[in-house]
């Protein structure tokens, strides 16, 4: 298998990017894979958590692809990706242009956006959804697109809202992640909740087991829709 290719995004900041990106990061990672992270974010919170991380854990390469002389993202991080590398996962910025983030793309790349249980996200999350599937490049180059909604909690109206939102769009909706300190306590010691030995987070692996899978999944393959563990036939 080749290099795999993982890019976290959203037009709208504060939706948990680095969250998603660092838990990938940490699950390959402790899969005994070459992970290479770009963090596109100037506040450099990935950077930041890679720092954090011990010497006895599986090592994460960190790249700062932030300091682009144009402030935008640029092909460029294609050509700094050594070839024993397994996994390439990016942290997008807040507000990236679609047409920027479009020229990222090469074939059969994986696309996350985390989306919050928010008015003012779910709002933000739609037009950035639908500029990005009818730009033509992801049809194209044959991109996978997936959502995930981010720091939920079970059984309130407002996650209600969300779900049926994910659910209307025309791309797989693939788990729901609950909100909890777990994984603020994870950012802050540079790991990921993969690399967590407690019976505590049994429920959050349950959560990132159809990310993992959709991820691995070849992108030549039919995708099977994965119903998140939190639905509305639950309450």
């Amino acid at each position: 298998m080749g290099l795999q290719r993982i890019l976290v995004t959203n037009a709208k900041g504060g939706c948990g990017k680095t969250t998603i990106t660092t838990n990938i990061a940490s699950y390959y990672a402790s899969r005994g894979k070459t992970v290479r992270l770009f963090d596109h974010d100037s506040q450099g919170s990935s950077l930041a958590w890679i720092n954090r991380r011990t010497a006895d854990m599986e090592p994460i390469i960190g790249v700062d692809a932030s300091k682009n002389s144009d402030h935008r993202l640029t092909r460029s991080w294609q050509l700094r990706v050594p070839p024993e590398t397994d996994v390439a996962i990016i942290d997008s910025p807040a507000g990236t242009d679609i047409s920027e983030l479009v020229a990222l793309f090469q074939e059969n790349d994986s696309v996350l956006i985390p989306v919050l249980p928010s008015p003012i996200d779910i709002h933000a999350a739609a037009h950035f959804i639908k500029a990005l599937l009818t730009s033509g490049g992801v049809r194209r180059k044959m991109i996978r697109v997936a959502v995930v909604a981010n720091r939920v909690r079970k059984n309130t109206l407002m996650y209600y809202s969300l779900e049926r939102f994910l659910f209307s769009l025309n791309i797989p909706f693939i788990s729901s992640l609950r909100d909890t300190q777990l994984y603020a306590r994870a950012i802050e010691l540079g790991i990921g909740v993969a690399e967590i030995s407690d019976s505590r987070n049994k429920i959050d692996l349950q959560q990132w087991a159809p990310i993992v899978r959709w991820l691995d999944t070849p992108v030549t393959q039919e995708i099977i829709p994965v119903t998140p563990l939190f639905n509305s036939s639950q309450r």
